[in-house]
């Protein structure tokens, strides 16, 4: 009997965050991470290794403009609606008070990963690199 390796499904993980509540942003030296908590036992925790944008009924605003910070930590505390990840777009997480979108530039990433999904109490995380799935075509 052979099994096939599971295939990734886009938005399968990043979807299992709809219902939790933003709790923290913490700002840690060159990343930052969003850290959830909710009706389960697990504690998600996205760390982006490149900043988000915040789209916000203002408008949107990326990092390194003035109320960047302001505007990301005002997302707490929003309880997640929805979340979207599609191929060659974007991960959205669209919060009560605010969406995070996160689909950087070439210029905007310097390492190897772009983001990191992890805390699920069934030891589920992902890690979005550039040239693989949702973002393939920063190859």
């Amino acid at each position: 009997m052979t099994t096939e390796p599971s295939r990734y499904v886009p938005n399968e993980l990043l979807s299992r965050l709809v219902g939790f509540r933003l709790y923290s942003v913490q700002f840690v030296m060159d990343h930052v991470q969003l850290r959830f908590d909710g009706p389960t036992q697990d504690m998600p925790c996205l760390s982006c290794d490149v900043m988000p944008a915040v789209e916000t009924p203002a408008g949107l605003v990326r990092a390194g403009e003035p109320g960047y910070a302001d505007a990301l930590v005002a997302l707490v505390p929003g309880d997640v609606v929805a979340t979207t990840e599609t191929t060659g777009g974007d991960l959205r997480i669209g919060l009560t008070s605010g969406t995070v979108a996160l689909h950087p530039r070439f210029d905007d990433y310097t390492g190897p990963e772009i983001a990191y999904l992890s805390g699920f109490a069934d030891g589920r995380w992902m890690c979005w690199r550039p040239g693989e799935e949702t973002f393939e075509d920063l190859a």
